[in-house]
């Protein structure tokens, strides 16, 4: 009797650990991620719609997450952006908040200058565009405000 509640209780556990496993790597993230990222801030007027976790693309490729949203002594937003090792960013790169289609998540586009310069741990990128709010274009239409 003792064999089988031994065998029941490690086949138990055994499940409760691929589920674990499983959850963990369709969340996106791991216990045993050591990957190494850059920190880029950038500031924005407007980040609406923007969420923790947002996407961070390069020329339509994943190069990070967005890590933290917040406001800055100038009550301007500040955005940390987690880039993956690897992926280089010049000093003069543009930084824009875009849609996926149009009512999808928003993310941050980077765009690339001409610079030799690149961006290092903690800088901050300058030139930025703001998310377009469409419910205040909106409301300008509707009310002739435009």
């Amino acid at each position: 009797m003792r064999n089988k509640e031994l065998i029941v209780g490690l086949f138990v556990i055994a499940g409760f650990l691929g589920f674990a496993y499983v959850s963990l790597q369709f969340g996106e993230f791991s216990v045993f991620d050591v990957q190494k990222r850059t920190l880029i801030r950038a500031e924005f007027d407007n980040v609406s719609g923007l969420k923790q976790g947002a996407n961070v693309e390069m020329s339509g490729v994943v190069i990070g997450k967005v890590a933290a949203i917040s406001l800055n002594e100038t009550d301007r937003a500040m955005i940390d952006m987690q880039i993956d090792d690897g992926y280089r960013i010049t000093d003069d790169a543009i930084a824009s908040i875009r849609t996926q289609g149009i009512i999808g998540d928003k993310f941050i586009k980077i765009i690339q200058g001409g610079s030799a310069d690149m961006l290092e741990n903690g800088d901050v990128i300058t030139d930025t565009e703001s998310a377009i709010d469409i419910e205040e274009m909106i409301s300008k239409y509707i009310f002739g405000k435009m």
